[in-house]
């Protein structure tokens, strides 16, 4: 199936990363007359995409290589020819290893496509292996089963009817997606009564949506576990605990990630000062925010802003 194809590689840092906002809501710019799509993406270096998460549902197929992708707070090693499925309001993230590439075939759609304008009891089992995810699920699908291989034909033919501008091409989308949901429910069969798990992720994501609220105008101010646990209306112990059972990280780690973000965003479209951008971001001194940035992106802020508009120069897309 590989060679049927000619498959154009986006560098998933460039592409992924602008689309996370300060909640971690990663925005998928999809058609919006039909949301669904297909992205091949390679992840290499030390750029790693922020944990994040989306009211989309994705499958990733391995295409090449091999890495670990983070759900929560647990770890999964993939390699080529393995298939993960991750349901909406997840925060995950694929690692990147140091000189090491691996390439990523993306299925990502909203649930109206299957679902259309009303929601049939059979519709909605089409989408239950990801709407069940809880802390047991086993999001990675082997190549030993088969699965995975007759999963990337099916994404590929999708591939192939988009962009679906007539109803003859969203027909045919919409029979390659049932066709690969329904191996996907006839794998994950014993969950499929599990609906009551996305609720409550939903309400416990809905908990801590005052403190992204917060972040997102406040980014700058110096922010302490205490103030984030009284805009979340919790004791400082329950906040820490709640908050790394939600997000997979604790609050001060997501908020530096959040803030190196901003600053990513910063050294590679302005020319800012560093150290003003330091201050900016509410680090205590330069010297701490170059370290917190090497630390999470690999190079020192000079060293990214350099490399980053040498990457852009060469171009973010290859065969």
């Amino acid at each position: 199936m590989k060679a049927q194809q000619v498959l154009f590689w986006k560098k998933a840092y460039q592409v992924v990363e602008p689309g996370i906002n300060a909640e971690g809501v990663h925005t998928y710019p999809f058609d919006p007359a039909f949301a669904i799509d297909v992205g091949f993406f390679v992840h290499a270096g030390r750029h790693n995409v922020r944990m994040n998460r989306h009211d989309y549902l994705e499958v990733i197929y391995v295409y090449g290589g091999r890495t670990e992708i983070q759900v929560l707070n647990r770890f999964f090693r993939v390699k080529e020819g393995d298939l993960m499925v991750v349901g909406p309001g997840l925060y995950h993230r694929i690692l990147n290893r140091p000189r090491v590439e691996v390439r990523l075939v993306s299925l990502n759609f909203r649930p109206e496509i299957i679902r259309g304008s009303g929601t049939s009891s059979e519709e909605e089992q089409y989408l239950m292996p990801f709407l069940c995810q809880d802390s047991e699920f086993p999001h990675v699908i082997g190549p030993a089963s088969g699965l995975p291989k007759r999963a990337l034909e099916l994404i590929l033919k999708v591939h192939a009817a988009l962009p679906a501008k007539t109803p003859l091409a969203r027909l045919a989308v919409k029979t390659h997606m049932k066709m690969l949901l329904y191996l996907l429910v006839e794998h994950y069969a014993d969950y499929a009564g599990a609906r009551n798990v996305f609720a409550k992720k939903q309400h416990d994501i809905e908990r801590l949506a005052p403190l992204f609220s917060y972040l997102e105008k406040n980014y700058g101010e110096h922010i302490q576990v205490s103030d984030a646990a009284r805009i979340c209306a919790m004791s400082g112990s329950h906040f820490m605990s709640f908050f790394k059972k939600v997000t997979g990280q604790s609050f001060l780690t997501y908020l530096n990630g959040f803030r190196i973000a901003k600053a990513q965003a910063l050294l590679s479209a302005t020319s800012t000062p560093i150290a003003e951008i330091s201050e900016l971001l509410a680090f205590c001194s330069q010297s701490y925010f170059g370290k917190v940035f090497h630390a999470l992106v690999g190079n020192t802020p000079l060293a990214y802003r350099r490399r980053y508009r040498e990457d852009v120069g060469d171009g973010a897309e290859s065969q």
